[in-house]
């Protein structure tokens, strides 16, 4: 029986499958040898008849059925038999990646065809992935369980994989293929991956460069040079597509400074020889400065004057040619005429170009357009949110005339709103004629719901737990509903808040909350704190809040507080013969200051403020302005009168590369408008301890909590080595001071801050450093009287019916002789209270700020050193506040 010759080729392209095999591509390794040449030719022959198929056979096949086979290949029965049909046969079978070999035989009519096929993966296992988890490599591959094995599938597999990692920088990464046989003709594939390290920018090269250093052209690309201080960058790893875009930075840098002709000549990267790192070549061809020539534009608009606009452009003949410039040019002219109604505006610069005198001359084309109307408003995307959520945001109706500057006002208004995505945008899409414009709002809502649970620590209140619920978009109606509830160590606080934002789908908007806080203050001595009084505070505020302009809105409020200020009775107030308290407060121990504040009021407030507001975005600004002025009248009832007034203005600039600057300042004043007296007939200070104005931390940054403005300081007398007063000598280690901040009636405050902005992976962590300047004062108070605190010795009975002695304490007004009370004996003076920092000279700090929305939670601290202070002052270099959420 004779076997065809292909049939003998393709069996070097069986697998050894042993075990565990490599899948390395298999090659012939032989050519049938040439036969020598014959002596003489023999004599003619007739050529054989040809051979007729009369059967077809399949032997080997296990999954496949004979008709299947045979229905791959051209042979059939009946007709002629011959290598060429054979040959192609194999190439049929071989091309449906089905077998493994393929063999055809041919006796006596009989064509035998032998197969082996290829086995079924019964599963793709990966090794060595750690940087790239399988869920991101299996949808990439086209190898899957229960496919057909083919060793074309597995060598596209392998470079695909090997690409996935060159898009993370690991241009190091192998992979290995192995197969593992089964039974029933089953395999397991095995990717064994050596992932390798990241390829960084090891060096960025430029040639060609005259006028500008490579620094400096460095500092305008993405791709950043690997170095120690950028650990936190993603812009160190090598990127074919950051390459691209770095040249056209470069392109865009030189145009801004003039040079038209500027060109990348090449942009190289070579992988070093271990394939740890790229070294990038950069060839520049800088070419000649160009200055603006004649700058014109010619309009088609009957409400554009050419030579006007002209006239407004920001550039001008022989200045430097800025191509930035010009598209901004473009931009402004485009929103111009948006804003005169031209929607689809067509501006076009026709440039001039002048290479002898060195001169871009620009006309700017501005090309007839109708005026266009809105046809229609549509709000797509919208499941919760109610349409007239969003349709009432629009500061354009059906039927007006498009506004640019109005649909940019409209798109600002509907992100403020915090529903929907951050890149929201009002389309403009043409209507059903040249004038008319249909706008588009085309929104992707997001969860609105709020459960927020969290603890840290305060560098102010020791530990804080924090919980609360909120939805900002109850019902898709737009109100704000939600309950907060916080505990610390000096302060706790209950809260009920709704707001509805269009009383009866009118532009007024109504709020209410409902809240009980109590707050214990406190001083130092040394570095132990020391509560002073106690503060609960039960009330409610109504709001109402209208719309006088686009940017100013007037709000109303209603404020009712029921406040019961105490001091702990044991340790403030005097006691009787017997050691108990009573009801008298005890100046030696609280200070009149503080035993002036005790007691329950009710403060009955109606406020009102007017706002300005411009800003891009209210939770992070980039760029407006917002001020507010507003006023409250204590005295609508209750029995707490004052009046108080306050103002409030910030300002934010993008001054570029992500950086933000920032200035805000803020003032109050606060005035009483009863008297008041003491249980002596003295006259105190009309406004209460607890409604004055205090600076610190953490509005005031480099000043520790109510740090600034007016206090009392207790210093304790001084003594000499034997324990002997020094006379009119006091302690002034600050440690050893009772220091107790008791406000002012007036205060200022201002703040200029920079946000630096960090690499792309610095800010995807949330971390945002600032450097600022604070200054500020708080004043205004009458001079508090002051005392002397002095030892007396008093007779007392004990217990048992014996006469004794016991050592308190006594007041007197600071200076002045102490009378000790009847019966006792006078003895040395204790300590002395001093008035500070009633003073409206300014008090500044600096310093270096970091926020971190951390993985445990958002993390706070500010490094600050105060340069301007008045004596009391209480600076404080450190704070932090970190806590958590889960």
């Amino acid at each position: 029986m004779a076997q065809h010759t292909a049939g003998r080729r393709s069996s070097a392209l069986v697998l050894g499958l042993l075990g565990t095999s490599f899948l390395a591509p298999v090659a012939v390794l032989a050519q049938p040898a040439a036969a020598p040449a014959p002596a003489a030719a023999p004599a003619a022959t007739p050529a054989p008849a040809a051979t007729v198929i009369q059967r077809i056979e399949v032997i080997g096949n296990q999954r496949l059925e004979p008709d299947t086979i045979i229905s791959y290949i051209r042979l059939r029965n009946g007709q002629a038999y011959s290598e060429t049909s054979a040959d192609q046969a194999l190439k049929d079978l071989y091309a449906t990646e089905l077998f493994a070999d393929v063999q055809i035989r041919q006796a006596n009519g009989i064509v035998t065809v032998q197969v082996k096929e290829n086995p079924v993966i019964n599963r793709i296992i990966f090794e060595g992935n750690k940087r790239l988890k399988e869920d991101k490599i299996s949808p990439e591959i086209k190898l899957a369980p229960r496919q057909i094995f083919t060793r074309s599938k597995v060598r596209a597999d392998v470079a695909r994989i090997i690409e996935l990692y060159k898009r993370q920088g690991r241009f190091a990464a192998t992979v290995e293929p192995k197969m593992v046989q089964l039974d029933q003709n089953r395999v397991d594939i095995v990717f064994e991956i050596s992932e390798g390290p990241k390829s960084k920018v090891r060096q960025i090269n430029i040639l060609g460069n005259e006028v500008f250093s490579d620094g400096e052209l460095r500092s305008e690309m993405v791709t950043k040079q690997s170095r120690a201080f950028r650990f936190l960058s993603s812009r160190t790893s090598y990127d074919p597509d950051r390459l691209a875009y770095d040249q056209q930075k470069l392109r865009q840098f030189y145009l801004t400074k003039g040079y038209a002709d500027f060109r990348v000549v090449s942009a190289v990267a070579e992988l070093t020889p271990d394939k740890h790192d790229f070294i990038i070549t950069y060839v520049v061809e800088e070419g000649k400065r160009y200055k603006f020539g004649d700058v014109k534009v010619e309009s088609q608009l009957r409400d554009f004057d050419g030579d006007v606009l002209a006239k407004q452009l920001p550039m001008k003949k022989d200045d430097w040619y800025n191509a930035k410039m010009v598209e901004d040019t473009i931009d402004k002219l485009n929103q111009t005429a948006g804003a005169f109604g031209y929607a689809f505006a067509d501006v076009r610069p026709s440039y001039d170009r002048n290479k002898d005198d060195l001169t871009m001359g620009i006309t700017f084309q501005i090309a007839e357009a109708p005026r266009v109307y809105v046809e229609r408003i549509d709000v797509n995307g919208n499941t919760l949110t109610q349409d007239k959520v969003v349709r009432r945001e629009f500061r354009l109706a059906e039927g007006d005339a498009f506004n640019s500057l109005q649909v940019k006002r409209s798109t600002n208004r509907i992100k403020s709103l915090g529903y929907f995505q951050e890149k929201f945008e009002v389309e403009q899409k043409p209507g059903s004629a040249p004038d008319r414009i249909v706008l588009e709002a085309n929104v992707e809502e997001r969860p609105t719901g709020e459960l927020q649970l969290s603890a840290g620590f305060s560098s102010i209140e020791s530990f804080i737990l924090q919980a609360s619920v909120q939805q900002r978009n109850f019902r898709g109606r737009g109100q704000t509903i939600g309950t907060s509830v916080s505990y610390s160590r000096y302060s706790k606080s209950v809260e009920l808040s709704f707001t509805e934002p269009y009383v009866f789908d009118r532009n007024v908007s109504f709020g209410g909350n409902i809240y009980r806080r109590d707050f214990n203050s406190f001083n130092f001595t040394g570095q132990n704190r020391n509560n002073i009084y106690q503060q609960r505070t039960t009330g409610f505020q109504l709001r109402l809040g209208l719309p006088l302009t686009e940017y100013m809105s007037l709000v109303g409020r209603y404020t009712l507080n029921l406040d019961d200020v105490t001091l702990d009775r044991d340790i403030y107030y005097k006691k009787d013969a017997a050691g108990n308290p009573t009801n008298e407060c005890d100046p030696a121990f609280a200070g009149r200051y503080l035993c002036d504040a005790i007691g329950k009021r009710t403060s009955s407030i109606l406020g009102t403020s007017l706002i300005y507001d411009t800003l891009d975005n209210r939770v992070r600004p980039t760029r407006g302005v917002t001020a507010a002025v507003s006023a409250d009248f204590s005295g609508l009832g209750g029995n707490v009168r004052y009046a108080r007034f306050r103002a409030n203005a910030a300002r934010f600039f993008p001054v570029g590369k992500g950086f933000i600057f920032s200035l805000s300042g803020e003032g109050g004043a606060i005035k009483a408008l009863k008297k008041r007296v003491d249980a002596s007939g003295n006259r105190v200070e009309d406004v209460y301890l607890t409604d004055r104005f205090y600076l610190g931390e953490p509005e005031f940054r480099g000043f520790d909590i109510r740090g600034v403005g007016p206090r009392i300081v207790r210093k304790p007398v001084a003594v000499d080595a034997n324990g002997a007063v020094i006379p009119n000598t006091f302690i002034e280690t600050r440690d050893r001071w009772q220091d107790d901040a008791i406000g002012g009636r007036y205060y200022y405050q201002g703040r200029a801050e920079l946000e630096i902005p960090l690499g792309s992976g610095a800010r995807e962590m949330g971390i945002r450093p600032s450097i600022f300047a604070d200054i500020g004062a708080v004043w205004g108070i009458r001079t508090p009287e002051l005392n002397d605190v002095y030892q007396q010795t008093c007779p007392v009975t004990n217990t048992d019916g014996t006469q004794g002695t016991t050592t308190t304490s006594g007041t007197t007004k600071a200076g002045q002789p102490f009378v000790p009370s009847t019966g006792c004996t006078a003895g040395s003076l204790i300590s002395r209270e001093f008035f500070f920092g009633n003073s409206i000279r300014p008090r500044l700090a600096v310093g270096v700020g970091f926020n971190w929305n951390s993985p445990f939670g958002p993390f706070r601290l500010n490094f600050a050193r105060a340069l301007m202070t008045q004596p009391g002052d209480d600076p404080k270099t450190f704070t932090f506040n970190v806590g958590t959420q889960f």
